[in-house]
C-alpha cells in the first residue's frame, strides 16, 4: 500500500514538473536559444460600463445572457462615456427590451490594446457577482475590439459560447483554436483600415479548421461596418441559439497549454 502511494505521488510530482518545464533546455558551453514557460499570479483592475436588462433579478432565480463588447482604439482613456460611441452602449439606453447583460471594458494608455489577463479577470468577476449563465457568455467588438474578439477568444475558446468580430482580423496560425466556438463576423469590402481580406483570411482558416464560422460584407461600407452590424435584430437572435460547447477531452485530462501573445504592430495600434 505504501509503495503504491508512493509511486502515484511520485507520478503526481513528475506531471506537475512537466507543466512547470515543459521546454528541454540545452545545457552546453555557449551562447543557445532557450524558453520558458510558467505560471504567474498578477493583480490587475479595469473600468467598465454595466448594463443590466429591464426587471433585473438580483436573487439568481433567473440567470442572464452576457455579451461582452470591446470598443475601437478612439474610445480608449479615462472617460467611460466614449464607450458609448458606438456599438451595444450607444443604443442600450433606447433598448430596454434587450435581453443580454452587458458588460463594456475601457482600455487606457497611449495605444488601444486590451490585455486578456485583465479581461479573464474582469469576466471571473462578472461570473462571481452576477446571476449569468456561463454557458451564454458571448463576445463581439469593433475594429481593435474586434481583433481582440479573435484574441481573447483563442487563448479562451472555453469561456465563450459564441463570438462576433467586427472590421477585425487575426493571426490565422490562431485559427484552430477557434474550431469549437461559432463565429459570424462583419466587414465592410472598402475598409481601408482593416482590410476584409485579413478577416477573410481568419475565416477561411478557421472553416479549413473544421470550425463554424461565417462572414457577411457589405459592399460599399469603409470602416463603419459596425453601424449596420450591430442595428441587425438576427446578430442577437443568433447569439441567443449558441450554447458552450462542452469541455473536450483535451481539457478534461488536465494538459498544459502555451498562450502565445501576438504584439500589436504600429498599423493595428492606429485602428
Amino acid at each position: 500500500m505504501h509503495r503504491t502511494l508512493l509511486v502515484t505521488l511520485l507520478t503526481a510530482c513528475s506531471l506537475i514538473a512537466g507543466c512547470a518545464a515543459r521546454h528541454s533546455w540545452v545545457l552546453a558551453p555557449g551562447q543557445h536559444p532557450q524558453s520558458f514557460e510558467r505560471r504567474v499570479t498578477v493583480e490587475t483592475h479595469g473600468r467598465f460600463l454595466l448594463y443590466l436588462p429591464a426587471g433585473f433579478d438580483p436573487s439568481g432565480r433567473t440567470r442572464y445572457p452576457l455579451l461582452i463588447f470591446l470598443h475601437g482604439s478612439g474610445e480608449s482613456g479615462e472617460d467611460l462615456e466614449k464607450v458609448k460611441t458606438h456599438g451595444p452602449p450607444k443604443f442600450l439606453a433606447s433598448r430596454p427590451d434587450f435581453p443580454f447583460i452587458v458588460a463594456s471594458p475601457q482600455t487606457h494608455g497611449p495605444i488601444a490594446r486590451f490585455d486578456p489577463v485583465a479581461l479573464n479577470a474582469l469576466l471571473d468577476e462578472l461570473l462571481e457577482r452576477l446571476p449569468i449563465d456561463p454557458d451564454r457568455v458571448y463576445l463581439t467588438g469593433l475594429s481593435i475590439g474586434g481583433m481582440w474578439t479573435y484574441g481573447w477568444a483563442s487563448r479562451h475558446p472555453e469561456r465563450f459560447a459564441a463570438i462576433a468580430p467586427v472590421c477585425g482580423e487575426w493571426d490565422p496560425a490562431d485559427a484552430c483554436r477557434l474550431k469549437d466556438v461559432p463565429i459570424w463576423a462583419f466587414h465592410g469590402a472598402q475598409d481601408p483600415v482593416v482590410p476584409l481580406a485579413e478577416d477573410q483570411a481568419m475565416i477561411d482558416a478557421i472553416k479549413a479548421c473544421g470550425g463554424d464560422a461565417r462572414l457577411t460584407v457589405y459592399l460599399y461600407t469603409g470602416h463603419d461596418s459596425w453601424n449596420q452590424a450591430y442595428a441587425d435584430p438576427e446578430l442577437y437572435t443568433w447569439l441567443l441559439q449558441q450554447r458552450r460547447k462542452a469541455p473536450s477531452d483535451r481539457k478534461e485530462r488536465g494538459e498544459c497549454h502555451s498562450l502565445r501573445f501576438q504584439p500589436v504592430s504600429s498599423r493595428s495600434a492606429s485602428r
